[in-house]
């Protein structure tokens, strides 16, 4: 650790500072005030889940109250809060990971992560997938998941700043049940515009509508190749989108 922070050190004049990650039983008071002095701002928790059978079950080797405590003793000492969770952890479920996020959002961090469980090959996790012991979330179950928990941290102005993995190409070949997505967040976002859009639609007046985006949001709103506007109109929805930069981010307005 020692090792890493002064390494960064020489650089801290160009930058605000430094953003870690670590485990939830990794910190304490000693090592919170050591981390202060190298100028780290952020601390980031892999916290995973908030259900101890979840935690146990995947051998984390932390407890839900352990990310209570290293939170608050993150926030005690000025440092902004980080959490980062995985969705479809084997022994989770969709009500699992739906308390785990209003967990986290009772910590009320600065961010979150929001990582869906890959499963890899040659891992613990794969011999249970290919025994039947351990189902994992399908893609479209994942991105339905998520995009309901990306919309309550949202709502509760908690940043989201990553959901789904980084794109390697060892990760596309080593992913053995299928579930993984390189832009596994814009399918999320364009699941929150499509959701939106159904729910605010009167059923009188389907036929033609215009949906106001702002101009940032547009292409999640009409979906990855053009999906979101291909099933609306597949649903008999003669849909076209506009753009109107006073809506928030996932903000629309239909006439």
């Amino acid at each position: 650790m020692l090792t890493l922070l002064n390494a960064a050190k020489p650089y801290l004049n160009r930058f605000k500072g430094i953003r870690i990650s670590t485990r939830p039983d990794c910190i304490d008071e000693k090592i919170l005030v050591l981390l202060k002095k190298y100028k780290v701002t952020t601390i980031e928790l892999g916290a995973q889940s908030m259900c101890d059978d979840v935690l146990i079950s995947n051998r984390r080797g932390h407890t839900a109250a352990d990310v209570k405590n290293a939170s608050a003793l993150i926030k005690d000492y000025g440092f902004d809060l980080g959490l980062q969770m995985m969705t479809g952890l084997y022994k989770s479920s969709e009500e699992k990971d739906l308390y785990t996020a209003s967990e986290f959002i009772k910590l009320n961090p600065a961010c979150v992560r929001i990582y869906p469980t890959v499963v890899m090959k040659n891992t613990e996790l794969a011999d249970l997938y290919l025994k039947g012991e351990f189902k994992p979330f399908s893609l479209e179950k994942s991105v339905n998941l998520c995009s309901k928990i990306m919309m309550k941290f949202y709502d509760n102005d908690i940043d989201v700043i990553r959901v789904g993995l980084h794109y390697s190409d060892s990760l596309k070949e080593n992913d053995l049940a299928g579930n993984y997505h390189p832009a596994f967040k814009e399918l999320c976002e364009n699941k929150i515009f499509f959701d939106k859009i159904l729910n605010s639609i009167n059923n009188d007046n389907k036929n033609d509508i215009i949906v106001y985006v702002n101009s940032k949001s547009l292409s999640k709103a009409v979906g990855q190749n053009r999906s979101n506007l291909i099933k609306l109109r597949a649903a008999g929805i003669n849909v076209k989108f506009k753009t109107d930069n006073s809506l928030k981010k996932y903000e629309i307005r239909i006439d």
